[in-house]
């Protein structure tokens, strides 16, 4: 499938249907989840279904327009529209996942499975046009487990700042206080790791030698902002935590780049 333009062409139009459908799935389900979970007294994951969704909308929104652009390129036979494409689609894998979360947990429909199956098919996809060695694309493959699991992480804190939050006329030190400071600071650290991530992913389709100092970069931001999380969670609930997974994942990941055999192969992707 190397360099099929026809192909490539259809799986862009899979990206524009997935931005279309990310912008009308999360405009239509919006507000009812934002009052599903205030009804149910969850105030706090309202507020951030509030916040985060609209982001992700953008997100989705502008990976559609990308794929427009990625359509023109595969029809104009542009060598660069299989990464652009790639580029797309690792947006619309986010704005596709994330919000099934909290429609799940309230027990509503979870549409945007629909944007987040089109944007796994044009992943995968694009990789087999641009010729990405196979042992790549599995380890992009983890290493976009890491940033979609860290950017959940990140999204974690905005919840429990809220919930931690102490006015002045309230505000005793704690343990509650320390929290809520880490909480707020720990929200963009993931973040940031996720970005990270999202930035080695694109580096190690083309093969550059940048992309491990990237990865370790996104690896070290989603440990030190994922253990904490998990662990403050894991002494509140008394069980396993699903914010531990990103920096289990990225721990992993950091060995793995370290891995001389791995950097070749990074490199060598480069030369195909």
């Amino acid at each position: 499938m190397k360099n099929n333009h026809k192909l490539g062409a259809l799986l862009a139009f899979f990206g524009i249907l997935a931005g279309l459908l990310s912008l009308y799935f999360l405009a239509d389900t919006y507000n009812t989840v934002i009052h599903t979970h205030f009804n149910a007294g969850q105030w706090e994951e309202s507020n951030t279904v509030r916040f985060v969704y609209a982001i992700l909308g953008w997100l989705g929104t502008a990976a559609g327009a990308l794929s427009a652009t990625v359509l023109w390129g595969f029809l104009k036979k542009q060598s660069w529209a299989w990464f652009w494409g790639a580029v797309a689609a690792t947006i619309l894998l986010l704005a596709g996942f994330f919000p099934m979360i909290p429609a799940a947990d309230s027990g509503l429909p979870t549409p945007t499975l629909w944007v987040f199956l089109l944007a796994a098919i044009m992943w995968f996809g694009m990789l087999l046009i641009g010729d990405v060695n196979k042992k790549v694309i599995g380890l992009t493959f983890a290493a976009g487990l890491a940033y979609v699991l860290t950017f959940i992480d990140g999204v974690a804190p905005i919840s429990r700042f809220q919930t931690t939050f102490q006015t002045a006329e309230t505000f005793v030190q704690s343990s509650d206080s320390f929290w809520n400071g880490v909480f707020v600071i720990s929200q963009q650290v993931n973040w940031w790791g996720a970005a990270g991530w999202a930035i080695f992913i694109f580096a190690a389709f083309k093969g550059k030698s940048w992309a491990v100092p990237v990865g370790i970069f996104a690896a070290t931001m989603s440990i030190i902002g994922g253990y904490p999380m998990g662990i403050s969670h894991v002494l509140e609930s008394g069980r396993f935590s699903m914010f531990l997974p990103a920096p289990i994942i990225s721990t992993i990941m950091l060995v793995i780049l370290l891995l001389p055999s791995i950097q070749k192969l990074i490199v060598n992707q480069g030369e195909n």
